[in-house]
């Protein structure tokens, strides 16, 4: 017997409703949650609930959400993670990108169809505020699926990091003179569907489908299942010819979902072990726990013992490799790209002391209008990429274009990227998968993609939202601009989009101005936020090709001595020999008055006496 959804969903079918619309009426308020038992905190709830709830629909449902934003100290957004939104560009959710962000005190209405299916979630997507709770599934049902006969029940899972600290009270420590190396906050813990240590009951011999989800803001885990084996047969909401796996890593906002068909006894339980990803860590504290097991519970009465899984270990048994996998429905790769973008990670110290992330020497930094709005109000120059700004990296893509994109990576830690509206194929990508893939060795050059020297790309690539991008390495990826709208591109490690590790992709402007208009709504949001809602990333209304004040981020620091450098330093140095000269003339008069009112200082005192003064 499936979960009460699905059933519901064929009996929808079975009366000819073919889909049905979900309303939805949110008030995003702060709760007080405790999931890992350590210490009380503020999180992001929904109508006074935390953790958040899980959506679940069925391919070609309507998602209508009111949400309103009670808060009281802080803007918000919802990202549907995952979602093409074809045609609901304005539904997205990303701030400054496709709206305003949501004032306290105001509502947004999303409302957008779901014509897709898989595994997927929705997070906070203002600032940086997901990191506080504001995150959980959205699972799309389809009775259509190759492997829907294969299984008796669902359950989702999902893995996070966990911070006691507010987003916004990290925020003035990780951005910082004080912080060069951009070292990243260390959780406080790990969580497994918002919580440790539990117990999941299962029924021998049973198949259950299983969506394992990581909604974390920074780190990586691996994922084992003791004594059982996994059939993956979706990645990121792509349905894949089923293969079996021992384990799995996934990267922040990456999804897997696998068939694991149970034992037929019930003398023991197994654990499901999630490890972090460590190489991520700067810094491991002797209390922070990297290996967490859960159980599938067979017998309630027998032991739930304590697993422990090596994550790279003599075996040489490693994470199943995602880019092997062949999508069931046989999309052939991507030919003759029309549009090849190369972009270069480098993290990097600015002139403000901080330390930022950056895209071809560009830290993304959002305009003064949602370039989505710009595009409706550019006219023809929505096709020049001038008018979204110097600093949203935006480039401008034709109807249709197949377009590569080549990332390198001039850093020494993994980068999961994600591109909204999309979904891309994996194509090819370096260091060779193995031990050290998500482990940077400090002996090794950056490596470059060579167009003209590769290895062959597959017939048909495997497809996802999300990819990691290996240390020194690079990764290539391709896709179709078919979905017009404005998506964003970016890391999806949270302190690194609020260190700027992102772009835009505009899609056939042109069209997007005859699908989209603004609605009062999103007016009204924009006003509240007392943000502007019309003209160029600069807010300029006139001159659209005119960005003076828009906003920037701070600058490089100069190579070598500038002219304002050199005349601080020759000033600085006048200004410590004045000094140096005035102590000096100040010490001796004051000795010498010194000595006058003791009496030494007349002819009648003695050498001895004056020396002894002196001392």
């Amino acid at each position: 017997m499936r979960n009460l959804f699905a059933g519901l969903g064929a009996f929808q079918l079975l009366l000819g409703c073919h889909a049905v619309t979900h309303t939805f009426d949110w008030n995003v308020t702060w709760v007080t949650a405790n999931p890992d038992g350590l210490a009380d905190r503020k999180v992001i709830g929904i109508n006074d609930q935390w953790p958040l709830p899980v959506l679940e629909v069925n391919k070609g449902d309507r998602v209508v959400v009111n949400m309103f934003n009670g808060l009281g100290d802080k803007k918000t957004s919802i990202h549907w993670h995952g979602m093409y939104q074809e045609g609901t560009n304005d539904m997205d959710g990303p701030s400054m990108v496709t709206q305003c962000p949501v004032a306290p005190g105001s509502s947004y209405t999303y409302n957008f169809t779901v014509n897709q299916n898989g595994t997927y979630w929705y997070h906070c997507h203002t600032d940086y505020c997901y990191p506080d709770g504001y995150r959980a599934p959205f699972i799309v049902h389809d009775n259509s699926s190759y492997f829907y006969d294969d299984y008796d029940e669902e359950m989702t899972l999902t893995m996070s990091d966990w911070y006691h600290t507010l987003a916004e009270d990290i925020k003035p420590e990780f951005m910082s003179l004080y912080n060069p190396t951009g070292a990243e906050p260390i959780p406080d813990s790990f969580l497994f569907n918002n919580s440790i240590s539990q117990s999941y009951p299962v029924q021998a011999g049973k198949t259950y489908l299983i969506r394992l989800i990581n909604i974390s803001a920074f780190v990586g885990q691996y994922f084992w299942i003791e004594d059982h084996t996994m059939r993956i047969v979706e990645i990121d909401g792509v349905y894949v010819d089923e293969a079996e796996a021992d384990r799995l890593y996934l990267s922040v906002a990456q999804r897997y979902a696998v068939l694991v068909t149970m034992k037929n006894s019930t003398e023991k339980n197994y654990g499901m072990v999630m490890v972090a990803d460590s190489s991520l860590l700067d810094t491991i504290p002797s209390d922070l726990l990297l290996n967490q097991t859960n159980w599938l519970e067979y017998n309630s009465g027998a032991a739930h013992n304590n697993v422990t899984l090596e994550v790279s270990d003599s075996s040489e048994i490693y994470p199943f490799d995602d880019i092997n996998l062949v999508p069931h429905d046989r999309v052939e790769l991507y030919k003759n790209p029309t549009k090849t973008v190369e972009v270069t990670v480098i993290m990097e110290n600015l002139d403000n002391g901080d330390g930022y992330a950056l895209l071809n020497n560009i830290t993304y930094t959002a305009p003064k209008v949602p370039t989505l709005y710009t595009v409706k109000y550019a006219g023809d120059l929505a096709t020049d990429s001038t008018v979204y700004g110097e600093y949203t990296h935006s480039i401008v893509l034709e109807q249709d274009e197949v377009v590569e994109v080549i990332l390198s990576n001039q850093d020494t830690g993994t980068h999961p990227f994600h591109l909204h509206g999309h979904n891309f194929q994996l194509l090819d990508r370096y260091p060779p998968y193995g031990a050290n893939f998500y482990d940077y060795d400090a002996g090794t050059e950056f490596a470059t993609f060579d167009s003209s020297n590769h290895t062959a790309f597959p017939t048909y690539p495997a497809r996802r939202d999300t990819f990691v991008l290996p240390p020194g390495g690079y990764y290539v990826i391709r896709f179709v601009a078919s979905n017009p709208g404005v998506w964003l591109f970016h890391c999806h490690i949270d302190w690194h989009m609020m260190q700027g590790l992102a772009m835009t992709f505009v899609e056939d402007p042109l069209a997007i101005q005859d699908q989209f208009s603004i609605s009062q709504n999103q007016i009204d949001v924009c006003e509240a936020a007392s943000m502007s809602w019309k003209g160029n990333a600069a807010g300029n209304t006139e001159d659209y090709l005119d960005l003076k004040g828009q906003n920037k981020p701070p600058g490089f620091i100069p190579a070598g001595f500038t002219t304002r450098g050199i005349v601080a330093l020759v000033f600085s140095c006048i200004c410590a020999v004045v000094g140096m000269i005035s102590i000096s003339i100040y010490g001796i008069s004051d000795l010498k008055f010194t000595m006058h009112e003791s009496g030494l200082g007349d002819e009648s005192a003695t050498a001895q006496e004056r020396e002894e003064y002196r001392d």
